[in-house]
């Protein structure tokens, strides 16, 4: 078997843990059910010829259609969702501390959601209004980050960088200029657990947009895997190719910010996966985005679903933030990697 084939098969036997994983998490929660109990609600759920997210269909096909399943299937769509966008913004930024907020996404979703939760804007309008609030947030920053870039010249790594990092550094100083003045104790403790992340919220409706969206984007990536290749040499090498990357930065951009903008529309503020997670699959599999890129998802959808489980079980009648989850398992884990410089991020080791 070639090194090649290998990384497939890596690849294929992930996609495996990952089904089984989700299967098993249904299992654990406030309720422990069988592995019986679950494989016949899910098969009379398929058959039925009712809907699925109907509820009143009896206990177990309320715990696992309604409550269990949705939120399990959007961790594993936030993870691989976040951690592909990880891989994209450290080939753009050509850093390998880059992630998916790098360019003002965080910070633009941070005040959406502050204004949304201390001022009330569009609460009479949407019903989830706070997450509408914050993925317009997230993708009108990365648009401005785009439109800033574009002044007096073309758009490289490094200018996107920059503005970014000061519109950050802008929308943070809004957040807190907001949340002094409001005098809102309900209000902060809502944006604190907001920002922290969860998946209590997903249902149904929201689910095949989100998916949808995330799913297009991270093929989309993998389909312009050479392209990505080619950003981590430079634009100085692009030329020399035929190859202009400006275009390509922007969209990828765009596209990133559209896909995170869902994400934290129905789950929150989930950092670290989109830093961690590239990490781990260039050890396993080195820099080439065709097979980083799967890679990449697939991990990160596997410790999104895990640290679910972990949020919604460790302690009995309560749920702890899922960032908190992500943050105790990938610290040490980042650190250590560091330590041991078992990374790197392609061109340059």
């Amino acid at each position: 078997m070639n090194d090649n084939s290998k990384k497939i098969f890596i690849i294929f036997m992930l996609l495996i843990v990952l089904m089984i994983e989700m299967f098993l998490s249904l299992m654990i929660g406030s309720v422990d059910l069988s592995l019986h109990d679950i494989w016949r609600t899910i098969v009379n759920g398929l058959i039925s010829d009712k809907a699925v997210n109907m509820p009143g269909q009896g206990p177990l096909h309320d715990i696992i259609w309604i409550l269990r399943m949705p939120r399990i299937l959007l961790a594993g769509i936030a993870g691989a969702g976040l951690a592909v966008c990880g891989v994209v913004m450290q080939a753009i930024i050509k850093n390998p501390l880059a992630d998916p907020y790098i360019m003002g996404i965080s910070s633009g979703a941070s005040l959406g959601a502050t204004v949304a939760i201390l001022l009330g804007v569009g609460s009479g309008i949407f019903s989830n209004f706070v997450g509408v609030a914050a993925f317009l947030g997230a993708v009108g920053i990365s648009v401005l980050v785009l439109l800033l870039a574009n002044i007096g010249g073309n758009v490289h790594a490094v200018k996107l960088l920059l503005i970014g990092m000061a519109l950050n550094m802008v929308c943070s100083a809004m957040s807190s200029f907001v949340v002094y003045f409001a005098q809102d104790k309900e209000g902060i403790q809502s944006i604190t657990f907001w920002l922290m992340g969860s998946f209590a919220g997903a249902d149904w409706l929201t689910l095949p947009v989100v998916g949808g969206i995330s799913l297009v984007g991270i093929l989309f990536f993998i389909m312009h895997n050479r392209v990505l290749d080619m950003m981590l040499f430079g634009d100085e090498t692009a030329v020399t190719l035929g190859m202009d990357l400006h275009y390509y930065r922007q969209s990828y951009v765009l596209l990133s910010a559209l896909m995170v903008g869902f994400i934290v529309y129905s789950a929150g503020m989930l950092g670290f996966v989109g830093l961690l997670v590239p990490h781990v699959a260039r050890i396993i599999v080195g820099t080439e985005h065709r097979y980083l890129l799967p890679m990449a998802g697939l991990l990160g959808a596997i410790l999104l679903v895990l640290a679910d489980v972990v949020s919604r079980s460790l302690i009995e009648h309560s749920e702890i933030p899922v960032g908190i989850i992500i943050s105790l398992i990938g610290a040490p884990c980042f650190v250590y990697m560091i330590v041991r410089k078992a990374y790197f991020t392609g061109g340059n080791q």
